[in-house]
Parts: structure tokens; C-alpha cells; sequence
């Protein structure tokens, strides 16, 4: 593993499927802890923007604006075909948030597709509209109505940890009110799949094992952040996250932000 790998690694989410909320989701950044970072906030060069931050970089690897838009990210993981050299793909949600266009028309000018970045999953939207891309695949996908989960395949590829969250989301959906307890709570799972339920990208044994976590703890890597966010069917954002140290894995910082979507 190079650190490189400085995008989130698990996203699950719900788009139009709660009859009170319009997008739901739960992520965990996982990443090497000694690469600094931000814990989410508005940023002071662009305060429409609430957003972690990777101080090595700049980018980040999920966030909202003000105004509704919405983006996230994960690496694609193909080690063979790593390029230490291409730019960091947090960057594709920095200039999203930072943008005032439209996101297929985002995704349809990344240049040469989004070429020159190592693999990456992106999801792009507003509240109104979500899209999926994968420079790997090179198919822009208009988000349906549903429950959603993405690791380090391609969307909803059914890897253990993948398809167990999303049944967990599905669950803690049935009812009317959503408390964020129970969406952290997936998030910290630490169950071991089988290895042979594993998936084979190309990493050893001891890291596909470690990987297959939905919360991971080791002690150079791990799940850096897990952060929470619902947006309602009247605009209402609120926004969680817990950061977590190497020496306090289990044991999350919360930061929470709220406010109504302009315009």
C-alpha cells in the first residue's frame, strides 16, 4: 500500500428511497494516520463548501455545499496499474464543490476522462440528481432511486462488507424517524469475512483481510473518519463526523454542522 491511497474506502447511501429523507449516507475514510487531515468544516477559502481536508493534498474525499451539491469518492483499487506520480484524486471532489456546473456536465469534460488519476470512484450530484463514474469503466450512470453501497469496486459490487451494509442501511431505513446512532453503528463494524469470501484486487492476503472491514483498525492504517449525513425533503442538512486516532480507533471526535440549502 502507498500513501497514495488517500480516499475514502466504504460509502453507503439511499437516494429518494425514505419518505422523509431525499439522501442519506454513511462513509468511513480510511487512510494511513500519520497523513494529516481536517476533521470536517466550512472552508475559509470557500466557506459554501463543508468538508474534511487532506493536508498533504488539499483535495477531500466527500462534501456538501450551501447550495445543495453534493460529491464523493473512493480509490479504485488496482495496485498493478498505481501511478505514484498521477495526482491525487481528491482533487475531483475539490473541483466539484468548487465548480458552478452542472455534475454531468462535470463528468462528461474531466479531461481524457479522468485518465491521468489513478482509479477512482466518483459520485457527483445535487439533491435533485446523482451521477457515478469510474475511470475504470468510463460509463457516466444516473443514480435511480434506491440503496447504494461503494468500496473499491465498482458501485454495488458485491463484496462481503459491501453487500452486508447496504442490507444494514435497508433496515435502519424501515422506519419513519432515522437516528444517527444506528448509521454510525454500521460503520463500526469490525466483523472478519471468510477469505474465501474475499475479493482478489491485486493486494496481499494480510491486506484483503485487513481491507474487508467495514471499520478498519492496524496499527499503521485505518478508519481515519465515519461521517453521517441527511439531507430531508425540505433542504434540512445535518451533517455528522467522528475522527479517530491510532491510539483511540474506537473512540470518535464528533464535529456536527447544520443548515437549510440555499436557493
Amino acid at each position: 500500500m502507498r500513501n497514495k491511497e488517500e480516499v475514502m474506502c466504504l460509502i453507503f447511501f439511499a437516494y429518494n428511497y425514505h419518505p422523509r429523507y431525499q439522501l442519506i449516507v454513511a462513509a468511513n475514510r480510511d487512510e494511513f494516520y500519520k497523513r494529516p487531515s481536517l476533521p470536517a468544516a466550512f472552508w475559509r477559502d470557500n466557506p459554501t463548501i463543508l468538508a474534511g481536508r487532506d493536508l498533504e493534498q488539499g483535495g477531500t474525499w466527500m462534501g456538501l455545499t450551501t447550495t445543495g451539491c453534493f460529491a464523493a469518492l473512493t480509490n479504485y483499487r488496482d495496485p498493478v496499474h498505481n501511478n505514484p506520480q498521477a495526482p491525487s484524486r481528491g482533487y475531483l471532489v475539490h473541483k466539484y464543490l468548487n465548480s458552478d456546473v452542472s455534475p454531468e456536465y462535470y463528468l462528461k469534460n474531466l479531461p481524457n476522462g479522468g485518465a491521468e488519476y489513478n482509479g477512482f470512484n466518483l459520485l457527483v450530484g445535487t439533491t435533485q440528481a446523482i451521477y457515478y463514474y469510474s475511470n475504470r469503466e468510463k460509463v457516466i450512470r444516473k443514480i435511480a432511486n434506491g440503496i447504494y453501497g461503494l468500496s473499491n469496486g465498482f458501485l454495488n459490487e458485491p463484496w462481503p462488507k459491501v453487500s452486508k451494509g447496504k442490507k444494514a442501511l435497508a433496515d435502519c431505513l424501515q422506519g419513519q424517524e432515522i437516528k444517527k446512532d444506528q448509521l454510525f453503528k454500521i460503520m463500526a463494524d469490525q466483523e472478519q469475512p471468510e477469505d474465501c469470501e474475499l475479493p482478489q484486487t491485486g493486494v496481499s492476503l494480510e491486506w484483503e483481510r485487513l481491507l474487508s472491514r467495514i471499520f478498519i483498525v492496524s496499527p499503521c492504517y485505518g478508519t481515519r473518519s465515519s461521517t453521517v449525513l441527511m439531507v430531508d425533503r425540505k433542504g434540512h442538512v445535518q451533517f455528522w463526523e467522528r475522527s479517530f486516532t491510532m491510539e483511540q480507533p474506537g473512540r470518535g471526535k464528533e464535529v456536527f454542522h447544520e443548515f437549510n440549502i440555499k436557493g
